[in-house]
């Protein structure tokens, strides 16, 4: 089971390297491009609300196709879109880019996770989802604090892209050569699509993604900004505590698997919650020194990520069937969540000022529990208990 999954993960490794290496850039992508910090964020949201709000659309599109030439088709509009923002000389030029960029990945994710949930048996599920997910948590582990450091070492901002095109590259070729044959499911309309949302236990699980992730990513989509008084402006520094981030998002997904198997997912996404929230109400103390701040971004990696596979495992626990749609569904909530936490952290940056962004982006964490609670609630009391078996004569 672990080889094709490893090979999911690859292909999600380099999405999640284009989705979090652009906040450790921005200020040279700011600068290049003629535009303020603020603005240039905007690039981040364009590609999330490009991939939220297109996830649904391609599987729709493609629900029914064979689950390889889906990541493929992903990943070659993935690496065009990265290619033109690359070398496309104007703001709104990369701005497109950032879209085209947006809609390869909106294919790429949900079917490399819900591909992942196929291949495994359903005791091993949290295991799995969690493997293909760590493709996402590594990408901050290495892929982000890598494309920073390229550009720092390199002094321009475009060899970063080039190093997520040569990420997808190496993913088309592994996706190509190691995975095998997954059929598509039965053709399912974009209305069949959304329609498990008007299930309360779904869309409070979803909402409780979209809020837990914008408060998230209102801090990290600004990290170069809110953590300068340790960083001191250094890339490199910067590429350091991205590194220790990743590194800690990785190990809290890997260990949110076994742990939704063992414990329950109930368990593990309140904990994360409150950990996560009590983190950023501390960030404007934390981030101002350098070792500090690399332990708030420990916690915040472990507990930040560590919500995601238990999210993912309730959302399966309520329709199994439904799991490329839930995957799809997920995915989106979280996207929608960081497309909305650009816009959020530069209104928080007019009010308050880049160091106070985490008790901002905590307000949004500490209602995410509330929705986790309410889901959990309705989740309880509305799984039907299996009927008992009629005894045969």
């Amino acid at each position: 089971m672990y080889r094709p999954l490893v090979v999911l993960a690859l292909g999600v490794f380099a999405v999640g390297t284009d989705s979090f290496v652009i906040a450790g850039i921005l200020p040279e992508m700011a600068a290049s491009l003629g535009v303020s910090v603020t603005v240039a964020g905007q690039l981040i949201t364009a590609y999330a609300l490009a991939y939220a709000i297109l996830s649904p659309v391609m599987a729709a599109l493609t629900g029914s196709w064979p689950r390889k030439r889906v990541l493929l088709l992903g990943l070659t509009v993935f690496t065009l879109g990265n290619l033109a923002t690359a070398f496309l000389p104007a703001f709104g030029l990369v701005l497109a880019g950032r879209i085209v960029a947006g809609l390869g990945a909106a294919l790429i994710s949900p079917t490399a996770t819900g591909t992942g949930a196929a291949l495994a048996p359903p005791e091993k599920r949290g295991r799995a989802i969690a493997v293909v997910m760590t493709g996402l948590s590594a990408a901050t582990a290495l892929g982000a604090p890598l494309g920073t450091a390229v550009a720092g070492l390199t002094g321009t901002w475009r060899a970063t892209l080039l190093l997520i095109v040569a990420l997808s590259v190496l993913g088309m070729i592994g996706v190509a050569w190691l995975l095998p044959a997954v059929p598509g499911s039965e053709p399912i309309g974009l209305r069949q699509r959304l329609a498990p949302v008007t299930d309360a236990r779904i869309a409070l699980t979803l909402l409780t993604n979209l809020l837990l992730y914008t408060g998230l990513f209102t801090v990290y989509s600004y990290i170069s900004l809110g953590f300068a008084r340790a960083t001191h402006g250094g890339g490199t520094t910067l590429a350091l505590l991205l590194f220790i981030w990743g590194t800690s998002a990785t190990a809290g997904t890997l260990l949110s698997g076994p742990l939704t198997d063992r414990l329950g997912n109930r368990r593990i996404i309140n904990t994360a919650i409150v950990v996560a929230a009590l983190d950023f109400v501390l960030l404007p103390w934390t981030s101002g020194n350098l070792i500090t701040a690399a332990l708030a971004l420990v916690i915040w990696g472990l507990s930040g990520w560590g919500a995601l596979a238990p999210q993912t495992h309730r959302l399966l626990s309520v329709r199994p069937a439904a799991a490329p749609m839930l995957t799809g569904l997920a995915s989106s909530a979280v996207y929608v969540g960081v497309s909305a936490a650009g816009a959020i952290g530069a209104l928080g940056i007019s009010w308050v000022g880049p160091y106070l962004l985490g008790p901002f982006g905590a307000i949004l964490i500490t209602l995410s529990l509330a929705t986790a609670e309410s889901a959990n609630t309705l989740i309880r009391h509305q799984t039907p208990t299996p009927s008992p078996t009629p005894i045969h004569s």
